[in-house]
């Protein structure tokens, strides 16, 4: 175990060095592009490249070289790592709980709406600012075209993605042929224009944290593998703190420690005592 929890903490972390300057150059790389939806990207990319960057050199190090501090800030920062990744999954499962939509009779897509979700998903989608960001990025990807030419048939039998059932068409409770009848707020929102149809729609905003909820849930099992790799990781780790200690030390891993006790003054002499009467008699 001395030698190869060293071995392993430094091939992973050059692993995972080698892993972080990718990230970083996508991260820089969108920070160039005039694209609303890469650059929307580009901060978390960044962070994450440097702190795997971080983390990988200190340990990478540590373990090749017996740098003991170096080991302890990458222990540190690993602790760090763990206890985050374990709170934003919490988060992530308390905030995406609510929602799902509901089912439209007659239909296969579902239909979703926005006192659904939890107040913190809500507060974020009702921010202008930040629903520009979300609206461009719909806009820039095209998705609402993909279903501009379907037929009524087409419509009753095929599924819908949740930004495509609230952003690209009216709610189905519409009845444009009874305007006297009050109806659903987003039905007066709607309109035929492509840069306009149900992008202003609660029924839109709703569809995109339809969207974060599931994305989330999938990234919240991710997180979950990570923290138990890491937790493995984190154990190693430690095993090569203690070699690097020991390495520093006059008690090479497996040599008797009481080898290096200096005798009292006198043992000498007793001992040649002893010798000499085992010879006389």
């Amino acid at each position: 175990m001395y030698r190869f929890s060293n071995s392993v903490i430094g091939f992973l972390n050059l692993f995972t060095l080698l892993a972080s300057i990718p990230i970083i150059g996508a991260g820089l790389w969108m920070a160039r592009s005039s694209t609303t939806c890469e650059s929307f990207l580009q901060t978390p990319l960044l962070v994450v490249g440097f702190i795997v960057l971080i983390i990988s050199l200190a340990g990478f190090i540590g373990a090749c070289f017996h740098v003991a501090w170096a080991l302890w800030v990458y222990l540190v920062i690993m602790l760090l790592l763990i206890g985050a990744l374990m709170g934003l999954t919490i988060f992530g499962f308390v905030v995406t709980s609510p929602g799902g939509g509901s089912a439209v009779p007659g239909r296969t897509y579902r239909e979703y709406q926005l006192d659904s979700y939890s107040p913190w998903l809500k507060k974020r989608v009702l921010d202008p600012h930040y629903w520009m960001t979300i609206r461009s990025c719909i806009l820039g990807s095209k998705t609402c075209d993909k279903i501009v030419l379907w037929t009524p048939f087409e419509y009753l039998t095929k599924d819908l993605t949740p930004i495509q059932s609230g952003c690209c068409k009216p709610p189905t409770s519409c009845n444009y042929a009874m305007t006297m009848v009050a109806q659903d707020p987003d039905c007066y929102r709607w309109n035929n224009a492509v840069a306009v149809l149900c992008y202003e729609c609660e029924s839109c905003k709703a569809g995109v944290l339809e969207d974060v909820r599931r994305s989330w849930h999938k990234l919240s099992v991710l997180n979950i593998v990570m923290v138990v790799v890491l937790i493995g990781i984190y154990s190693i780790g430690c095993c090569a703190f203690q070699n690097a200690k020991r390495a520093h030390t006059d008690y090479p891993y497996g040599h008797n420690r009481m080898s290096k006790v200096r005798p009292r003054w006198d043992f000498h002499w007793w001992r040649w005592l002893d010798d000499r009467r085992h010879q006389l008699y």
